[in-house]
């Protein structure tokens, strides 16, 4: 059955290395009283790519092949990902589409009805796991609320990542929710305009340097960063030096927002 949509509207469809910035000054939590707030969703308040990663897995084993490596059969699919995301988007029709091309790729002939089925289930599993907020999410977004206000930003399919989000529980929580395309520098500037928001004032947090702190920085807002153990490889890149007038955050777990804000 088709799942109700949550009661947060939709306002629009839209090589990881270390960090080189400078060491934060400590924040003065009083001064950063009614902020915008922009948070990541997957890997940033909920698990996401640990199940992709245990799909991947099982599709590595499945095919076993005899010439390339686990790590080249590895290396292929992601870029056989990059090439689907271009032309269909995120989520996991995209992935179905990926494993599949992998797979054709790399064997002498098409998949059988039954291989290709196999090899749909790995996708299908990812869908089937309980929503697993990370730690201390919930609590610490229901006492950020209480002075910021807080808009969620993520990207990919509109349904699978608004479903996510329901079944969550963290939907009320938010004043808007934004489904993006793609996170880039244009998308940010266009998003912050819409809201009317403060650059100054404003703040991406997520675990995603390509996605959530790179792009946010350049489009002349705040970012924090808190790492995920588990941060997908296409989402790896060096974290930009913030330019003079904004402000970059490396925190160890997400309740530790509530030092700053």
């Amino acid at each position: 059955m088709q799942r109700p949509c949550p009661p947060a509207a939709i306002l629009s469809q839209l090589p990881y290395a270390p960090p080189t910035y400078n060491q934060p000054v400590k924040t003065d939590r009083a001064q950063l009283r009614n902020q915008t707030l922009l948070f990541d969703a997957d890997d940033t308040l909920w698990e996401n790519n640990i199940y992709f990663e245990r799909a991947i897995a099982a599709f590595i084993s499945f095919l076993d092949h005899r010439v390339h490596t686990d790590e080249e059969v590895r290396e292929h699919l992601n870029t056989c990902e990059h090439a689907t995301i271009a032309k269909h988007g995120y989520g996991l029709k995209s992935f179905h589409r990926s494993l599949v091309d992998c797979f054709e790729q790399l064997s002498d002939e098409p998949p059988t009805p039954e291989k290709h089925a196999r090899i749909v289930s790995f996708a299908d599993s990812i869908a089937e796991h309980e929503m697993e907020t990370l730690p201390r999410v919930a609590e610490t977004l229901a006492d950020l609320q209480q002075r910021h206000r807080l808009i969620l930003v993520t990207k990919g399919n509109p349904e699978e990542q608004t479903d996510k989000l329901f079944r969550s529980g963290l939907a009320p929580h938010f004043s808007a929710v934004e489904v993006l395309p793609e996170k880039h520098e244009a998308a940010y500037r266009t998003l912050t305009a819409r809201h009317a928001c403060d650059t100054a004032h404003t703040w991406m947090i997520g675990n995603s340097p390509k996605s959530d702190i790179n792009p946010a920085l350049a489009a002349g807002l705040n970012a924090v960063f808190i790492p995920h153990d588990f941060t997908w490889v296409l989402e790896h890149e060096t974290i930009d030096q913030p330019p003079a007038n904004q402000r970059l955050i490396e925190l160890a777990t997400f309740a530790d927002l509530l030092h700053h804000f």
